[in-house]
């Protein structure tokens, strides 16, 4: 990604952010201030009605409440009508364990303890990549089943004879409405009827956990009102489903991205090719047509002279052409930077060949190991002469 790219993206999520927090801070301000002004005078009524508790002890004992609070203590319950109830049953702890490895930690139930908190740190390290691959392999799994489902109508679809453009925005849609079906709307209508709240409030409840957003203020199997053991990790699986069909509609998006960039390439490789060739064709065409006041083409530099022979001395015969091995077939396309360079230095070598009778060894090739040797030179009138060499 270029920098302006991300930096243009960073001034979208920045501007982005300041707009959602003017908006929650013009929604919700004001429901604080009328919360705080409740509560101070329900503190002075209490302190009128009983004229013997001092303001100080008030405080004091509001503060303790904060803090028990805070600490997991429920106020609607007593030890004499509740005696069996506790926040960490073996229900709880499952759904408290499944928050942590699914990241997304409602806050409604911390922990205390040093030892609960040092045992947190490896579970989560542990247990979030083991939850990922879970997780990836239930979306693979959904993904496809649902993709099969809707294969079968796709194929009724096209036994119809309705176009295949319009099928595939027919099973995309379908795609997307059959998991909302599943897993948004029907656990908002489970939870309005289980847990007594309205639909505006269970849909939040839905939304906010599948995004793994996570608040707290709306947990399923909170209240003392549910005594079942299995219900919390009954919703713990829905999030696992619901979390696994989030997955496999980002996976299915990310696949048709690629498939779109990658035809994109290859419909611009198209058309490159094409425009290259019609600008070749032009020009030769053009070459062909200028006539006497087309530019003289540039003149190509003579090859440069042999060696000269001295005077008086035959000239040595050229030593006889040796046949080259073929070389090996070259690919169609040629992937490899190297191998690009390979074929320009053998193009090089053959231009240079032209220049003197004894051609140098191509680059990237060894000497042959008994290279031709010239004849020996006379040494002089009464020395014996060669008989190879003519008089």
């Amino acid at each position: 990604m270029r920098s302006t790219t991300l930096l243009a993206l960073l001034a979208l999520v920045l501007l982005y952010l300041v707009s959602g927090a003017l908006v929650f801070q013009a929604l919700e301000q004001p429901h604080e201030q009328q919360a705080q002004r409740e509560l101070g005078e329900v503190r002075e009524k209490f302190l009128r009605a009983h004229p013997c508790v001092r303001d100080q002890d008030l405080g004091l004992f509001i503060q303790e409440v904060a803090d028990a609070l805070g600490g997991g203590a429920n106020p609607e319950i007593n030890s004499t009508s509740h005696s069996n109830y506790s926040a960490w049953d073996l229900g709880s702890a499952f759904f408290f364990s499944g928050t942590i490895i699914t990241t997304i930690g409602y806050g409604n139930a911390a922990l205390r303890t040093d030892a609960g908190r040092l045992f947190c740190i490896f579970y989560a390290l542990v247990g979030i990549p083991l939850f990922g691959m879970l997780l990836a392999g239930v979306g693979d799994r959904l993904g496809s089943s649902l993709r099969r489902g809707i294969g079968h109508i796709e194929a009724i679809f096209l036994k119809w004879h309705v176009p295949k453009e319009l099928v595939r925005i027919l099973s995309a849609v379908l795609f997307l409405l059959i998991g909302c079906l599943l897993f948004v709307l029907t656990p908002t209508f489970v939870f309005c009827y289980v847990e007594g709240w309205s639909k505006l409030e269970a849909i939040y409840f839905v939304v906010v956990t599948l995004t793994t957003v996570g608040f707290g203020d709306y947990v399923a199997g909170a209240s003392t009102s549910q005594n079942s053991a299995v219900y919390q990790p009954l919703v713990w699986f829905w999030i696992l489903f619901g979390l696994a069909y989030f997955a496999s509609v980002l996976t299915t998006i990310g696949n048709w991205l690629r498939a779109v960039s990658r035809r994109t390439r290859a419909e611009m490789g198209g058309f490159t090719a094409q425009a290259a060739s019609w600008t070749g064709t032009v020009t030769a065409r053009v070459t062909q047509r200028g006539g006497p006041n087309a530019p003289l083409p540039p003149e190509k530099e003579p090859p440069p002279p042999c060696a000269a022979q001295p005077a008086g001395r035959p000239p040595s015969p050229a030593p006889p052409e040796k046949a080259e091995p073929p070389s090996p077939p070259t690919a169609s396309a040629l992937d490899y930077p190297s191998e690009n360079l390979a074929f320009i230095d053998e193009s090089s070598d053959t231009q240079s060949e032209r220049g003197c009778a004894l051609p140098l060894p191509p680059r990237g090739r060894r000497r042959p190991h008994n290279p031709a040797r010239k004849p020996p030179r006379p040494r002089g009138p009464g020395s014996p002469r060669n008989r190879n060499v003519p008089v």
